[in-house]
């Protein structure tokens, strides 16, 4: 049985985006009770996460990456971009084991980062320490904030 509501639209894009969400979930849950355990829905999927932040000199991206080493990652930069790519492999005891709940993805990931000015590319400098990758970016001159002085 289909049903049709009729709201009365607001103002602002909020409704839209509510009602545009809601569908999603009403979708999911179909396709869910349609399907059973064999659906799952897509996530976002971004790994690794990262904060991109900057005081005046640098740009300083730091990522997530539990259980991966520094030698499985594979970092460049060019003009305003910075690309992390690599592996997360997720080990486990035995062929024959059956996952009761899986949440952490493993496989390949490349994440492209946009910096907000232009970057000094070869000095670029990157640690990662306890699982967390720091990577201090130095800033081009020309996008290095200037102190102008008034006469």
């Amino acid at each position: 049985m289909i049903v049709r509501r009729f709201n009365i639209p607001t103002v602002g894009w909020r409704s839209a985006f509510e009602d545009l969400e809601r569908t999603r979930r009403d979708m999911d849950r179909m396709f869910h009770h349609v399907l059973g355990r064999a659906y799952r829905p897509e996530t976002a999927g971004v790994f690794p996460l990262i904060n991109l932040t900057e005081n005046k000199d640098n740009y300083f991206v730091r990522a997530e990456l539990p259980g991966l080493k520094a030698e499985g990652l594979n970092i460049s930069a060019t003009g305003r971009n910075l690309i992390l790519s690599g592996e997360r492999k997720i080990s486990f005891k035995g062929d024959d084991a059956n996952y009761h709940r899986r949440e952490r993805g493993a496989g390949s990931f490349n994440r492209i980062i946009a910096l907000p000015g232009d970057i000094e590319v070869d000095q670029v400098e990157a640690g990662l320490v306890d699982g967390v990758l720091t990577v201090t970016i130095p800033k081009a001159e020309a996008a290095k904030p200037k102190q102008i002085t008034v006469k």
